[in-house]
């Protein structure tokens, strides 16, 4: 594994464990050139999964820009590290159970959006508000009209 400071090859694990799921395997790795400490997460594939864009053009499903777009609908709200990872997670298995190896990205939308409503709607409002293209404040007008009177309670970090 490379180390993603100095770019050296040579790095060492020092301590493997399973994440909260069981999804994967956490291991902390040190750089023998420059001494930094970084954390790698491995996970099993099933199969190559590709999202059909609404242009039809199709693109290998990315993992890490599902997470980043995640954390940006997440900024700054209280939601704990190992709750993103278990909806990414969440998200993926789905992706994978549906024995598909074409997904449309409406359907990424969707589960994205689905998994955000249940852990903090403010993200999902952010989420939805980039997903479902909003150009005027009517737009999350009518949007927030259409969500649930009771909100679930953000998970404190």
């Amino acid at each position: 594994m490379r180390c993603p400071f100095c770019q050296n090859e040579d790095t060492q694990v020092k301590d493997s464990r399973p994440t909260e799921d069981g999804a994967s395997i956490r291991r902390r790795r040190q750089c023998s050139a420059c001494d930094a400490r970084f954390t790698t997460f491995e996970r099993v594939q099933i199969r190559e999964l590709m999202i059909i864009k609404r242009s039809d053009r199709r693109v290998p499903f990315d993992r890490e820009k599902l997470t980043r777009s995640v954390m940006i609908a997440l900024r700054k709200r209280p939601v704990d590290a190992d709750k993103v990872e278990l909806l990414i997670s969440g998200i993926v298995r789905q992706l994978e159970a549906r024995g598909e190896t074409e997904i449309a990205s409406a359907v990424l939308g969707e589960l994205v959006m689905e998994a955000l409503a249940k852990v903090d709607q403010v993200a999902y409002v952010r989420y939805a508000s980039v997903y479902r293209d909003f150009r005027a404040a009517g737009d999350f007008r009518e949007f927030l009209e259409d969500l649930p009177a009771e909100a679930p309670k953000p998970a404190r970090s």
